[in-house]
């Protein structure tokens, strides 16, 4: 396979590679159930719905996906040897699509569109790609004010990533642009990336400042988690702030204080972050002293279920609880455990939320499907001894479409008691 290197200046840059336009074409047909899946809009076509390919397909070709009976071209995709996920979709054929720079500078700017009402707030930072959701299966770009992320799950991607950039670029105005790549990406040998590389403009400092919804932030863009911040709970974080004037918080796995910060940024009373990571935990408070503010900040390092339960024990309430835990289930395997836990999470937070208080319960496992949480913290919060009410359900933020099913990962609840 080809390897793939970055030379660049402070004016450009430059993805050296085969041309994507010699990437072979290949024919496909789908069994029955894989045709119905993709004709539906699903953008994954398993290793086990092929019946008909070339022999000799290699990453990145563009797969041209026929229906089984009328020979009718329903999908363009790009195939991926390594992947039981074989060939991830990046075109429905409602009509004929050329797989060249236009096409992606297309698809790039109907995302663009997409964010257009999130981006008349006092926000500048959001996310412009978000997956197969934006028809980039694998592909992640995160914009934080004049810095752009892109991170990479698939080596589909490599032969087409000079064009994607410029046009990601254009279209996002960023004056910086940051590769990341997954851990089997910065494992392969294929190519010669190099995860938190500078592939456009400068750098100053790898932890860059933005802003959502009037209240600052920061994200470390080479070494954070995923592009350095978690994006998708930002109308949440708002709504958590607006409850939170005069009033005491507890952030359970607060991480960089998104929350937190929100609910200082708004008036609230005293703060608690709570999280395992002390470094997690610094960076909180940093992003709460990038704002004004005059109540408490306390943080808290440790396990989230062992703490809480140590706040029980010395009665402890607070007026506002959120918890909003990493994903529980990774694989399918995990779907009884997490739900487990999602119960005692449920039950810890009712017990440290105060007489009339909030209690935010959210879920990022996208295996537990948003009916079975919410129904399960129905169930948990009727076993308690008070009456609450429902205050709403919400799932990912504007700048998170969601295309197909299992593009819908995040939910929240919002539960009101009336004692």
């Amino acid at each position: 396979m080809t390897a793939y290197f970055i030379l660049m200046d402070n004016e450009s840059f430059k993805i050296t590679s085969n041309n994507y336009m010699s990437q072979k074409r290949l024919a496909v047909k789908l069994n029955a159930k894989g045709e119905h899946s993709v004709v539906k809009g699903h953008p994954w076509v398993f290793s086990n719905s092929i019946v008909k390919i070339n022999d000799d397909a290699t990453t990145g070709d563009v797969a041209i996906i026929f229906s089984k009976n009328k020979n009718k071209v329903i999908a363009l995709g790009l195939y991926d040897a390594d992947s039981p996920i074989r060939i991830k979709i990046i075109h429905h054929a409602q009509y004929k699509a050329e797989i060249n720079s236009e096409f992606f500078r297309n698809k790039i700017e109907l995302a663009k569109t997409k964010r257009t009402e999130l981006l008349k707030t006092n926000t500048n930072s959001y996310r412009l790609i978000f997956g197969e959701n934006d028809g980039f299966p694998g592909l992640i770009a995160d914009v934080y004010a004049n810095v752009l992320v892109v991170k990479l799950y698939s080596e589909i991607w490599l032969p087409y990533l000079d064009t994607i950039l410029q046009s990601l670029q254009k279209i996002s105005k960023a004056k910086t642009i940051i590769l990341r790549l997954s851990r089997g990406l910065q494992n392969s040998k294929d190519h010669n990336l190099i995860d938190g590389q500078v592939v456009f403009g400068e750098l100053q400092d790898e932890v860059v400042e933005f802003v959502e919804h009037s209240v600052k932030f920061s994200a470390n863009v080479i070494k954070g988690h995923k592009t350095g911040y978690f994006l998708d709970h930002r109308a949440n974080r708002k709504r958590v702030g607006e409850f939170s004037k005069d009033k005491t918080v507890l952030d359970v796995f607060s991480y960089a204080g998104g929350f937190s910060v929100h609910a200082l940024a708004n008036g609230a009373k005293e703060v608690t972050s709570l999280d395992i990571s002390k470094q997690a935990l610094d960076l909180a408070i940093e992003n709460g002293k990038l704002n004004d503010y005059s109540g408490t900040h306390n943080t808290i390092a440790g396990d989230a279920f062992v703490e809480m339960k140590k706040m029980i024990q010395e009665n402890k309430v607070f007026h506002v609880v959120v918890i909003d835990p990493p994903s529980f289930a990774k694989q399918q395997s995990d779907i009884e455990l997490a739900k487990k836990k999602y119960a005692q999470l449920a039950d810890l937070g009712a017990k440290l939320t105060a007489k009339k208080g909030l209690l935010v319960l959210a879920s990022c496992s996208s295996r537990v499907t948003a009916q079975s949480f919410f129904d399960l913290n129905q169930r948990v919060l009727n076993e308690q001894t008070r009456l609450f009410e429902t205050v709403l359900k919400t799932q990912h933020d504007s700048d998170h479409p969601i295309a197909f099913p299992e593009g819908a990962y995040l939910k929240c609840g919002y539960y009101r008691f009336l004692e």
